[in-house]
C-alpha cells in the first residue's frame, strides 16, 4: 500500500514538496488548492497589459501561488527571504537547496540570464548607501517575469502530473482532522464537501491561507511563535529613476532605520518597467507589483515596508495587519489608495486633480485618491517619509513630489509554525512549509522548505 500524502497550497513550496516526493513511487500524492489552473492566455497582464481588475493571481490562478505569479525573481542566497541556514543547520545545506530549487525552475523554462552586477557598480552603490546610512544588499538573481511564470508553473504542473500528483483544484480546504491513524482532509469544491484520507499532510497554503492557518492551529494544538509583520506602501516613480540601480541588481534591497523610532524599513519586490496592481483578500484590499519581459510600462515600482513587532499583552500581529487593512479598504470605498508623496509629506490628500498634475502616470486605475495617514498609523508614516527621503539620496527621484504611494502593502509573517530541521510540527505527521507559515518570505526559501518537508517525510518512512 502507498503511503497518502495531501499538501494544501499550490504555491513554491507545495508545488517544490510534490516535486521532491514523486522520485519515490511509494507515495500517492494529493496537492488541494483553492485556485484554478494557471491560463496564461486569459490572463489580463498578457491581454492588456495593466493589471488593473482582476482577482488576485493567488485565488485566481492558483496553481503556482501569488509568488511565482507575480514578479518571478528568484533570489539565489538562502538567507535572502528566509534563513535557510538556521532551518537545517548547516550552511553547505542550504546553499545546496537554493542550487536544488534554481535548478529545477531552469528545467522548466526559467531564462539562463542571471543578473549579478558588475564588481565596481556594486561597490559604487553600498557606497553611496552607507553615505545615507543604507544597507544594499547584493544578490545573485534570475527574473522570470509576471508574463511567463505561467509557462513555468504549467510546465511544473504537467511534469508532475506525469509522475502522478494528483491536483484537485477550485478546492477550498476548511478542515483538517486528527485520526487515530493519519489526518482527514475537509475541502469544499463547487459547494460539495469532500473529504479525504491521509498519513501524512503537509500545509503550505501561503499568506492569503493565514486565516485557515490560524484555525487549525486552534483547533490542532499546533505549537507557534509570534513575529513581526511589514506594513507600508508601494512605490511608483519613472523607470530613468530606477534604471541606475536595476543595472546593478534587478530586485534591489535596501535596508534602512528609520531616524526618529529607528524602526527597520526595506525595499521589497522591485518591479522594473512593471505595473502596480490590486489583490483582494477575504474583506480587504491590497497592492502588490508585477513585471514582465514582453510587455513594458513608463514606470518601476516597489514595496516599500515598515517593520511591526507587538509585544505583551497583544502579540497578534496577523490581527493587527489585517485590521489596518481593513481601514485602509474602507477609506478607499473597495479599493486601494493612492497618493503623491508631496502631498502626504505636506499633511494633505491627494485628489484626481493632484493626482494628474504629477510627472508619474498611475499603472493601477482602479485606485482612490486619498490620504494614506488616514488609514496607516502614525509611526508607521513617519518611518516611511523618512526612510524614503534617505532613500532618495541613493535613487535621486524616488523622494519627489510626484512619486505615487498605494496603500496598504502588508506582507503576513506574524505566525511562525515551530518545526524540527524535517519541517515536522509537535503534531506527528503533519509537517508545514513555505510563507504562510512563517519559515520563508521569497520564491526560492519557500519553494526549499517544500523540499525539506518532502525530505523529512521521506526520511520517516525510510527508518519506519
Amino acid at each position: 500500500m502507498k503511503k497518502k500524502i495531501v499538501i494544501v497550497g499550490a504555491g513554491p513550496a507545495g508545488l517544490f514538496s510534490a516535486y521532491k516526493l514523486s522520485e519515490n513511487n511509494n507515495f500517492d500524492i494529493t496537492l488541494l488548492d483553492r485556485g484554478r489552473d494557471v491560463d496564461s492566455r486569459k490572463c489580463p497582464l498578457e491581454r492588456t497589459g495593466v493589471c488593473d481588475n482582476c482577482n488576485p493571481c493567488n485565488v485566481l490562478y492558483g496553481t503556482g501561488g501569488s509568488g511565482c505569479l507575480s514578479d518571478g525573481i528568484l533570489n539565489l542566497r538562502p538567507d535572502i527571504g528566509g534563513d535557510l541556514e538556521e532551518l537545517t543547520g548547516k550552511a553547505d545545506k542550504a546553499i545546496k537547496l537554493v542550487s536544488v530549487v534554481d535548478s529545477i525552475f531552469l528545467d522548466h523554462g526559467a531564462p539562463e540570464k542571471l543578473f549579478i552586477g558588475e564588481t565596481e557598480m556594486i561597490e559604487d552603490l553600498q557606497r553611496k548607501a552607507e553615505a545615507s546610512g543604507i544597507k544594499f544588499i547584493q544578490i545573485p538573481q534570475r527574473h522570470i517575469g509576471s508574463d511567463y511564470t505561467p509557462v513555468v508553473i504549467n510546465s511544473m504542473k504537467k511534469y508532475l502530473e506525469k509522475k502522478r500528483v494528483k491536483f484537485v483544484l477550485l478546492a477550498d480546504v476548511n478542515k483538517i482532522e486528527k485520526q487515530k491513524q493519519g489526518f482527514t482532509t475537509n475541502y469544499t469544491q463547487k459547494n460539495t464537501l469532500h473529504k479525504i484520507d491521509s498519513d501524512y499532510v503537509i500545509l503550505a497554503p501561503g499568506r492569503a491561507g493565514s486565516s485557515f492557518l490560524m484555525s487549525q492551529i486552534k483547533e490542532l494544538g499546533i505549537k507557534t511563535q509570534n513575529q513581526p509583520i511589514d506594513i507600508g506602501v508601494r512605490v511608483e516613480v519613472s523607470k530613468v529613476v530606477m534604471k541606475p540601480v536595476i543595472e546593478v541588481n534587478r530586485d534591489p534591497k535596501f535596508h534602512i532605520y528609520s531616524k526618529t523610532y529607528d524602526d527597520f524599513v526595506r525595499t521589497f519586490c522591485t518591479n522594473h518597467e512593471g505595473y502596480v496592481m490590486k489583490e483582494q483578500y477575504d474583506g480587504y484590499v491590497g497592492v502588490n507589483g508585477h513585471s514582465m519581459r514582453d510587455i513594458k510600462s513608463h514606470n518601476s515600482n516597489f514595496a516599500f515596508l515598515s517593520r511591526v513587532t507587538l509585544t505583551s499583552p497583544v502579540e497578534d500581529t496577523t490581527s493587527y495587519g489585517i485590521s489596518i487593512a481593513k481601514i485602509a479598504t474602507v477609506l478607499g470605498g473597495g479599493k486601494p489608495i493612492i497618493q503623491r508623496f508631496g502631498d502626504l509629506r505636506r499633511g494633505r490628500r491627494s485628489t484626481t486633480e493632484r493626482i494628474s498634475r504629477s510627472n508619474i502616470k498611475p499603472t493601477l486605475l482602479s485606485a482612490t485618491p486619498g490620504d494614506i495617514a488616514m488609514a496607516l498609523p502614525y509611526r508607521i508614516v513617519t518611518n516611511l517619509i523618512e526612510s524614503l527621503e534617505r532613500l532618495d539620496n541613493v535613487i535621486p527621484g524616488v523622494g519627489s513630489d510626484s512619486t505615487l504611494l498605494y496603500a496598504p502593502e502588508i506582507k503576513f509573517y506574524g505566525i511562525k509554525v515551530k518545526v524540527d530541521s524535517s519541517m515536522e510540527t509537535n503534531l506527528s505527521n503533519l509537517f508545514v512549509a513555505g510563507d504562510g507559515v512563517g519559515l520563508s518570505r521569497d520564491i526560492v526559501n519557500s519553494a526549499a522548505t517544500g523540499i525539506l518537508a518532502a525530505e523529512g517525510i521521506i526520511n520517516k518512512e525510510i527508518k519506519s
